[in-house]
């Protein structure tokens, strides 16, 4: 009995001692794990404290059959002005080996990506985030229609550490 009341206050304690920083955090499935290249995956983030500074992660999720080692995003900050904050990134997915990065078991892995680093929201509203992939085979000037082994994109946003 003791020891069941042991383990029981310690996931208790685990769980209340979470990533207190964390402010948002949200998924979107992508339907059988086909993510087509016009499906955009929306975020909308609000309430973020103008005088603190945030990092922002893409989290994704992939299963055994994504074919490649590396995943291109294109990814839009549309702030509530209206001034909207375009970048291309390019993530390494696996290892030379082809040894899948990230943490998972069986055949789905999830990767925890820096997006932006020190970011100051400064105007109340609702802030979006736009993700979509930019994937092609090598020496294809046409993107993928269809990329295959994305099981979910995710967000999240949390406080950053003060300096």
């Amino acid at each position: 009995m003791r020891s069941s009341t042991l383990f029981l206050l310690t996931v208790v304690l685990a769980l209340a001692s979470c990533n207190d920083a964390l402010v948002f955090s949200e998924y979107t499935p992508i339907k059988d794990g086909k993510w087509e290249m016009d499906d955009t995956v929306h975020f909308q983030v609000s309430g973020l404290d103008s005088t603190q500074t945030y990092n922002m992660f893409i989290n994704v999720r992939n299963d055994n059959t994504y074919p490649f080692s590396n995943l291109f995003l294109i990814t839009e900050l549309e702030h509530p002005d209206g001034n909207t904050m375009k970048d291309t990134l390019e993530y390494r997915m696996a290892e030379p080996s082809g040894e899948w990065l990230g943490k998972g078991m069986g055949g789905v892995m999830e990767n925890r990506l820096w997006y932006r680093e020190n970011v100051v929201f400064p105007w109340a509203g609702v802030y979006k985030v736009n993700i979509s992939h930019a994937m092609r085979k090598n020496g294809d000037v046409e993107g993928l229609s269809v990329l295959e082994g994305i099981t979910d994109i995710g967000l999240e946003i949390e406080k950053a550490p003060n300096n």
